[in-house]
């Protein structure tokens, strides 16, 4: 099954119609097995009659209200109030900013075109190179599958069963580690590349003049998303998927009565703009799903179970740096849903046969393929910022390689150090 998948992309065959193949194809090959055609229509019809699985296409509405509301503005302003003048706090903060905005959208993409949108020109304006601004956006900006609430979690919860509320929570140290680690590569590049502090501090001091009181009441409600998200998730007033409910009608409110950045007619665009999103999306899910149905049947985790535990000789450490690298180079040519929901099913059963905890494991997996994000040359974080500044993705690519190695640095610490991960949930 998976030498179909692989021929298919190799061939450029269309993701989901490699995935179906791949999936119906034992079918094929034998009429009595159980897994047959319509077992598979039939699965992938009960496969996405999941209330979790619903959390995901309400996150992608709530993101795109966010981001056509232009809520990723009031955040940056904020923040930018506290550090601004400080050194590199202006690209401090669009790391920060990008931090709270995957609170908000759940999505790398999202968060790097609503923070990209409005600080790599601020920060071109400064008189920072415009690619390494578009460097430094993108690869913050795939902290949004890892910050959550991450549609990579839910989709990493609707596969393998594994609390999509506690993967949430799971995620919230490592998405700040790995932000602190690209703060800390962004001051040690502007120590050594210097900074223009004087129109810095002219524009910083633009800023300063709005008072306190008026940047702290535009910015309010936007920073009030999050709280209200994770804070509700993680009291227990409200299920994951309520959550993306409550996300979805709370930045509405903001965006049309509050801030007025939106029009009814806007939020009626944005809502099918949603759905064309989220319709292959689900079709994939489906069908990711329903392979790991077939493979189970196929008793295809056992057998690799069973091969890791004999070849590895039990040994986690290993495991768990080998899952790195082949997440890492997954990363760099799929994109994060398909990989999870394709290849989480079969290692779950390896990872607790091994000791890794389910929880550990789907952190581990999301942050591995956000760095494929970032990563030349198809990180599709890439894409959206290098537009943005008008150059070459590649050369965007290259200028982040630093702030890549500065993620790496950290997925070790995650992959390594469960407790950052698992902590809360103690």
């Amino acid at each position: 099954m998976f030498v179909i998948l692989l021929v298919g992309l190799a061939l450029g065959i269309p993701i989901v119609v490699s995935l179906g193949l791949a999936t119906i194809f034992p079918g094929v090959l034998n009429p009595n097995f159980v897994g047959n055609i319509s077992f598979v229509v039939r699965n992938m019809v009960n496969a996405i009659d999941s209330t979790p699985i619903l959390a995901i296409p309400l996150f992608i509405l709530s993101g795109d209200i966010m981001t056509k509301g232009k809520i990723s503005d009031k955040l940056f302003d904020f923040f930018a109030y506290f550090i601004g003048n400080k050194t590199a706090g202006m690209p401090i903060t669009a790391i920060i900013t990008c931090l709270f905005y995957g609170a908000i959208s759940g999505s790398g993409v999202a968060t790097t075109a609503a923070v990209g949108g409005i600080a790599i020109p601020f920060l071109v304006s400064l008189g920072y190179d415009p690619v390494y601004c578009a460097a430094l956006v993108a690869t913050a900006g795939s902290l949004g599958v890892i910050i959550p609430p991450s549609i990579p979690f839910v989709t990493y919860g609707v596969v393998t069963g594994v609390s999509v509320g506690h993967l949430f929570i799971a995620g919230i140290f490592p998405g700040i580690l790995i932000g602190l680690s690209l703060m800390v590569y962004a001051y040690i590049y502007a120590k050594k590349k210097g900074e223009n502090k004087e129109l810095i501090l002219s524009k910083y001091n633009l800023l300063k003049g709005k008072g306190f009181a008026r940047v702290f009441k535009e910015s309010f409600w936007a920073i009030l998303s999050p709280v209200i998200i994770l804070g509700g998730i993680y009291s227990g007033v409200f299920t994951p998927t309520e959550a993306a409910v409550v996300s979805v009608f709370y930045s509405l409110l903001v965006c049309l009565f509050i801030y007025k950045t939106l029009t009814l007619n806007d939020a009626m665009g944005i809502l099918s703009n949603t759905v064309k999103s989220y319709t292959p999306i689900v079709i994939l899910l489906s069908l990711a799903i329903v392979f790991g149905r077939v493979l189970a049947l196929l008793q295809a985790p056992a057998a690799l179970r069973d091969f890791v535990i004999t070849y590895f000789a039990g040994n986690k450490l290993v495991f768990l740096l080998v899952l790195n690298i082949i997440f890492f180079i997954l990363g760099m040519f799929m994109d994060v849903g398909p990989v999870i929901a394709i290849l989480a099913p079969m290692l779950l059963p390896v990872a607790v046969a091994l000791g890794v905890n389910p929880i550990h494991l789907g952190i581990i997996m999301t942050c591995n393929l956000a760095i494929g994000m970032v990563t030349p040359p198809f990180g599709v974080d890439l894409f959206v910022a290098a537009p943005l500044i008008k150059e070459d993705v590649m050369k965007v690519g290259i200028k982040a390689i630093p702030f890549i190695i500065s993620f790496i640095v950290a997925l070790l610490m995650i992959t390594y150090i469960p407790q950052i991960s698992l902590i809360l949930l103690r």
